[in-house]
């Protein structure tokens, strides 16, 4: 019985509240040290043998040579390929996952794990502790992530970082989608344009961020 009383107690909203509060705690505790973080948003499907796991993998290394500490969803597809290359680099590997129904589990490849059983609270550690955000080839959640950021920037809600999603190929049509639909129908407007940028591989990526905090 008293154990019926306490799965009902732990289910209530007030209850709710501890839960949010320990996963804020523990975020900004364990975040607290982090050097030039760099998140990498990108699809959970993608396998190894894919491109896109080799670019971000690169791109990762490449950043994490540079000093940057390397933050992702933890998962595998491109958030694995991305801790790979930083951890290969000898940087900072950060994972913040996220649990699920389907059991998400960190890759092998982060160092620093932090663990979220809200989305609103990881998003908050993505935006507090990210001096540039890289979208990879991804779905729903990818897309969820990248337009977060581009909202957060437009309202001034967050400073302006560097937003760049890479590949061409993918990205292309959706740019193209957004210049033809949502700004001559003037959902947005021209300065919105600005704030993400397109290129096709980790080193224009580079250059971007380098030049923005230069």
């Amino acid at each position: 019985m008293d154990d019926i009383v306490r799965e009902h107690f732990t289910d209530e909203d007030p209850w709710r509240i501890f839960r949010i509060m320990s996963e804020f705690v523990d975020g900004f505790e364990t975040l607290s040290k982090v050097n030039k973080g760099i998140s990498i948003f990108g699809s959970a499907k993608v396998k190894p043998r894919s491109k896109y796991y080799k670019l971000a993998e690169d791109t990762a290394h490449l950043f994490a040579k540079k000093g940057y500490s390397v933050i992702t969803g933890a998962g595998p597809g491109i958030m694995e390929a991305a801790n790979k290359g930083a951890s290969k680099a000898g940087g900072q590997s950060i994972g913040l996952n996220i649990l699920l129904p389907s059991q998400q589990k960190c890759n092998k490849y982060v160092q620093t794990p932090v663990e979220f059983r809200y989305f609103f609270c990881r998003k908050v550690m993505f935006a507090k502790y990210s001096k540039a955000v890289l979208a990879f080839p991804g779905g729903y959640g990818t897309l969820d992530e990248l337009f977060e950021f581009l909202a957060l920037i437009q309202t001034e809600r967050i400073d302006k970082l560097p937003v760049i999603l890479i590949s061409k190929e993918f990205w292309g049509g959706a740019i193209e989608w957004i210049e033809k639909k949502l700004f001559k129908e003037n959902m947005i407007e021209k300065n919105d344009l600005a704030i993400f940028h397109l290129v096709e591989n980790g080193e224009e990526a580079l250059k971007i961020v380098r030049k923005f905090y230069k």
